[in-house]
């Protein structure tokens, strides 16, 4: 089971749930996959469940690395030879935690997680001084396991890019007082109807590309453009002419959506992301600036509308219909968008249907997406806040030319039993297209459905 300097990990079942691929990243420790593991995700890959896709990703990284490796060297441990993690000395075994027989249990029935806890108790007493830690994101079973006498529980952190979700970027900065008085001379330079302004790096704070630079004054707002050693280019586009932006009607309500609004509308931003709390206007400044491209300017052949359904694998065969019309109950925060911009027009369920028609709108179940290449489209990717990194790189990934996408989602309002705001995808997408000349990440402060919805947010 390798050197004396080295950990052992091991991992639970929802670790690989929620990282197929977490095996390969304990590089110079030792990994142990308790049978009951194997043995759950056999029962999940079958299932109609969305996270079958996850366990069959799984089990085929332990079939390549075990394949031709024996019974002994099963139980022993084998080099992660697949490992691309360079350098690294790792190894990973099975262990048949149902022959485990000695006293050291404290769990007597053969439930999956006891068996787990038992074979991790089993392996802190045969390995004693080497440190055995439980891996697994389920807060009761750490709680349990610590309960049991396990002395070192963890929950999986690889894809955790920051420690509170405080530190999260909100896409813009706002600098105390007046901007142009702090600094000064400039160099100005007018590109077109644009003016760039290159400043010394000195008076930001980690600038990154397409970040929002605010004062407390009423005029200054510009965009970060580039970022270099010692300079920062930024664009000067003024608050004035960021609250006057419009799309399909509908103007900014405050300056955060003003800013969301101005990404949206930016055909050199592939990617955007709003974060938000329920209220604040994600979805339909989204479906605002869709319908304006799509059906307004022409930029775009249609627009998809798909959304994270945790239930939808078993659900969606039940319902009546094609496949956007049993997407519809779990869209309907679109379809009441669309009612809201239309709620003027003399036949409102008429105005709908052309503008269906008009603008090529398709709603998609995210368990339909994978493998396809999404050309020349506007989409929607809603509720991210409950999908995992690896979720969300599939969707992102199927996006070709001249395709805009839009990630939104409320890190309050997380349906998932393994995620957190820390380490849900959303979070790790905000940190990870940081410095991505072709993204923009946008916090939307101030809830403006209602008078009743912000209070609710702000005293509930």
């Amino acid at each position: 089971m390798g050197d004396t300097d080295r950990k052992i990990f091991v991992l639970d079942t929802n670790i690989l749930l929620h990282e197929p691929l977490a095996i390969y990243s304990f590089q110079e420790h030792d990994v142990v996959i308790p049978m009951t593991v194997l043995e759950e995700l056999d029962r999940i890959k079958d299932s109609k469940r969305d996270v079958s896709r996850d366990a069959r990703v799984a089990i085929r990284a332990l079939e390549d690395l075990f394949h031709d490796a024996t019974p002994d060297q099963i139980s022993e441990g084998i080099p992660l030879g697949t490992n691309p993690v360079d350098g690294a000395k790792g190894t990973i075994a099975i262990l048949a935690d149902y022959e485990i027989k000695e006293t050291v249990h404290a769990f007597a029935d053969k439930h999956g997680d006891n068996r787990i806890l038992n074979a991790t108790l089993y392996l802190q007493n045969k390995r004693t001084p080497r440190p055995v830690v439980l891996v697994t994101k389920d807060i009761n079973m750490r709680l349990r396991a610590k309960g049991a006498g396990v002395r070192y529980v963890e929950d999986y952190r690889s894809d955790q890019l920051i420690d509170d979700i405080r530190f999260l970027t909100k896409g813009y900065t706002v600098f105390d007082g007046e901007f142009w008085p702090q600094v000064g001379e400039c160099q100005s330079e007018h590109q077109g109807r644009t003016t760039v302004h290159t400043l010394p790096r000195e008076h930001f704070d980690n600038p990154f590309v397409n970040q929002y630079l605010l004062d407390e004054g009423d005029e200054f707002a510009a965009r970060i453009q580039r970022v270099n050693d010692a300079t920062v280019e930024i664009k000067d586009i003024s608050r004035e002419r960021l609250m006057s932006r419009s799309a399909w009607d509908v103007r900014p309500k405050n300056i955060d959506q003003a800013m969301a609004m101005d990404a949206l509308l930016d055909p050199s931003i592939d990617l955007v992301i709003l974060t938000g709390p329920a209220g604040c206007g994600k979805t339909i400044l989204a479906m605002a600036t869709a319908l304006e491209q799509v059906i307004e300017k022409g930029m775009y052949d249609k627009i998809i509308v798909t959304r994270n359904t945790p239930d939808i694998a078993e659900s969606i065969g039940f319902l009546p219909g094609t496949e956007e019309e049993k997407m519809l109950p779990w869209l309907a925060a679109v379809t009441d968008t669309m009612e809201a911009l239309h709620k003027n027009d003399v036949c409102t369920e008429g105005s709908m249907k052309y503008i269906y028609e008009r603008a090529n709108l398709q709603f998609k179940s995210i368990n339909f997406m994978r493998g396809r290449s999404i050309q020349n489209a506007f989409v929607l990717l809603d509720e991210c806040q409950n999908l995992t990194a690896s979720q969300i790189k599939t969707i992102i990934t199927r996006c070709g030319e001249g395709t805009k996408i839009v990630c939104s989602g409320n890190l309050a309002q997380i349906d998932s039993s393994y995620l957190t705001p820390v380490t849900s995808g959303l979070t790790y997408i905000v940190e990870r297209f940081k410095n991505f000349e072709g993204s923009a990440s946008l916090y939307l402060n101030g809830v403006v459905r209602s008078r009743l919805a912000e209070f609710a947010e702000q005293n509930l």
